[in-house]
């Protein structure tokens, strides 16, 4: 049986090992609505010649992730009048992470069937249940009940880890165990819990490096520069831009590369340091430029690309003293943001009433800007950060227009929206 070097070769340029050419084409497979229901053992098939024309859908995905068509990767359809021999692959299902009841988030991880052993299509299961979890951050924020979902997907992870058929295996639960505690710690960041998320983001990255995982890596340092900048820590927030650059994804990938020089570029920003921003804010600009936007990407990445980029430009350019400009990038982020992504857009609408409050447009600030928020956010609390950016906002309102009657109003909103959260 003649192997299929084509389709190797690609592998070696690519830098994928069988399991991750899986998790790739599973990837793009959920990311077009279908199930994933590629294995090692299929990836394995297809180098040996076992299976040589795969099913529709995973030719399309096979397409997506090498940029090369089936036949240029060496695989033949079947004769006419023959069916062509595939390995049957037991589909592998969503999980359903979170149950809403009246007025509660209710996290429920559903348990894995039990089997003599934990293979790639349990990993698969265990991930799928991320992106719920990431769909429910894009719309409400970071709270309690998203914390405690993450951190019982990452205990289930790390629960299979006796199971595991190989040491691959082993690895890739490491890898999902490192993503929902990320996942756990993001949620405390949003929520402004500081000191929580400091301890869940030294065991994510402590569960990234047993990984051996580049992107969870990334995804951690990401995180720890926000965590700084909470803290008025601004040199260690540059520090933590840094180290996400230095990560070999954030190297490989100009996706990865550019939200890690715009985090730098907010920290420097933060520092004070205008030159080193807009340098920051250069390359990331540079990076996207190149990126492939199509590409399967991990869920918690969903909301990075041109418009998220615009928007953190807003914030580099108000805290460096260039409001005008800010009010520029905050209604093209608006324009671009998608609707999905609610708390990013509630932010970037506190962005824009900053940028005009710090040109001493008050009356748009106040009013037709502002207020946008707490519509945007109706039916749920507000998480911590953006309750504080508002905080931000209403103490630069009441020191450059005290006596306004528009600041007036929208303090008592402020304050009746702030007790209600």
């Amino acid at each position: 049986m003649e192997g299929n070097e084509s389709l190797n070769g690609a592998m070696r340029e690519c830098g994928y090992t069988q399991a991750e050419l899986a998790d790739a084409v599973n990837a793009r497979l959920m990311s077009l609505g279908y199930e994933g229901t590629v294995s090692d053992r299929t990836v394995r098939n297809w180098l040996t010649g076992k299976t040589r024309w795969p099913h529709p859908r995973q030719r399309e995905a096979l397409v997506a992730v090498f940029g090369s068509t089936a036949e240029e990767l060496r695989f033949s359809p079947p004769a006419p009048g023959r069916r062509p021999f595939t390995t049957p692959e037991q589909p592998v299902r969503r999980r359903n992470f979170l149950t809403a009841t009246t007025g509660t988030t209710a996290a429920v991880v559903a348990p894995l069937i039990t089997q003599h052993s934990v293979g790639t299509s349990d990993v698969i299961r265990l991930r799928s249940g991320l992106d719920a979890l990431m769909a429910l951050d894009a719309t409400r924020g970071g709270h309690e009940g998203l914390e405690h979902a993450a951190l019982a997907g990452a205990g289930e992870a790390l629960g299979k880890q006796k199971q595991a058929a190989s040491q691959r295996i082993r690895q890739r639960l490491f890898s999902v165990a490192a993503d929902y505690t990320a996942t756990a710690a993001w949620s405390a960041i949003d929520a402004r819990r500081s000191d929580r998320a400091q301890s869940l983001l030294d065991r994510a990255l402590y569960l990234a490096g047993m990984a051996g995982d580049p992107i969870a890596e990334l995804r951690v340092w990401n995180s720890y520069a926000m965590l700084a900048h909470q803290r008025d820590q601004h040199a260690v927030a540059v520090d933590s831009g840094y180290a996400a650059q230095s990560t070999v994804i954030a190297r490989r990938n100009p996706l990865f590369g550019s939200l890690a020089h715009a985090r730098t570029a907010i920290a420097y920003s933060n520092l004070g340091d205008c030159q080193a921003a807009l340098r920051s804010l250069g390359y990331a600009q540079e990076a996207l430029d190149k990126a492939a936007l199509d590409e399967p990407r991990p869920s918690w990445l969903a909301f990075y690309g041109p418009s998220e980029l615009t928007a953190m430009t807003a914030i580099i350019r108000d805290r460096i003293g260039d409001p005008v400009e800010s009010e520029a990038a905050s209604h093209q982020a608006l324009a671009a943001i998608p609707a999905q992504f609610r708390r990013n857009r509630a932010l970037a609408t506190t962005r824009l009433a900053l940028a005009q409050l710090h040109q001493r447009d008050i009356d748009h600030a106040c009013c037709a800007t502002a207020s946008t928020v707490f519509e945007l956010m109706s039916g749920n609390p507000m998480p911590g950060r953006m309750r504080s950016l508002l905080g931000d906002y209403y103490r630069d309102l009441i020191t450059l227009a005290p006596d306004a009657s528009v600041a007036r109003e929208w303090g008592d909103r402020y304050r009746s929206e702030w007790s209600r959260a």
